[in-house]
């Protein structure tokens, strides 16, 4: 129904900034929220923040928080997951997904390919 595409990963150093974007095409976005999950090998998808797409309302995992801001541009139809203050345990691939903005994988429906994201001296 509508697909998403996840750009912006790469190889930075530890406290370096990366900013991700996921366009979503297709159609219109219109779920609830649009959130970003992340993988590390041998680890379970994990939610990292989500963003109501309507209301602007935004949740970010402890993890992240303070470090990590989620914005979209809703004429765009794209999200933005700002990475500053990276460390190495935030490498893994990330991915974006529209749904309903909880914390879990269950609750969304369209998933992109995901983009790597490497942090390394």
């Amino acid at each position: 129904q509508v697909q998403m595409v996840e750009s912006g990963g790469g190889l930075v150093q530890p406290g370096g900034s990366l900013r991700l974007s996921c366009a979503a095409s297709g159609r219109t976005f219109s779920s609830s929220a649009m959130g970003w999950f992340r993988q590390a090998p041998g680890k379970e998808r994990e939610f990292v923040a989500a963003i109501g797409w309507s209301s602007g309302s935004t949740y970010c995992a402890d993890s992240v928080k303070g470090r990590f801001t989620i914005s979209r541009d809703t004429a765009k139809n794209t999200g933005f997951l700002q990475m500053n203050s990276l460390k190495p345990e935030d490498t893994a691939i990330y991915y974006c997904a529209a749904g309903s903005g909880s914390t879990s994988t269950h609750q969304y429906r369209d998933w992109g390919q995901g983009t790597h994201v490497t942090v390394s001296s």
